[in-house]
């Protein structure tokens, strides 16, 4: 059992799962401090200092955050707009080199082989 466990969590599919998810999770927090400190004050200024926290509705005893609501949806949208960006930047790069003219493949030992029979082959003529 432990052979089958060790095979399974050595697999080249789960360890670049479990990359990307500590990856994934280093870049959340800078798309959030991204969001929370930079374009949100920026966003901020634009609107006049309206700050979307503080909206609600109360009726009796029930408070309805709406504010709250909408602030999640406008991170929400700056991250996956940061998020499309960036991995767009990244096609890009990937693009780049993948467009590379490769270098032919090195002749097989046959193939040299041949060449030089004939090279020979002329030598003689």
């Amino acid at each position: 059992m432990w052979k089958e466990f060790k095979a399974f969590a050595l697999k080249g599919n789960v360890l670049d799962l479990a990359v990307g998810v500590i990856i994934g999770a280093a870049f959340g927090k800078i798309v959030t401090s991204l969001v929370e400190d930079l374009i949100m004050p920026i966003i901020g200024l634009i609107i006049g200092g309206v700050d979307l926290n503080g909206l609600h509705f109360k009726y009796g005893e029930a408070v309805l955050n709406y504010g709250t609501f909408l602030q999640t949806v406008i991170d929400f949208l700056i991250v996956a707009a940061s998020i499309f960006l960036f991995i767009k930047l990244i096609s890009k790069f990937k693009k780049k080199e993948e467009n590379k003219p490769a270098a032919p493949p090195a002749p097989s030992n046959e193939e040299v082989l041949l060449a030089e029979i004939r090279d020979l082959l002329r030598e003689q003529k």
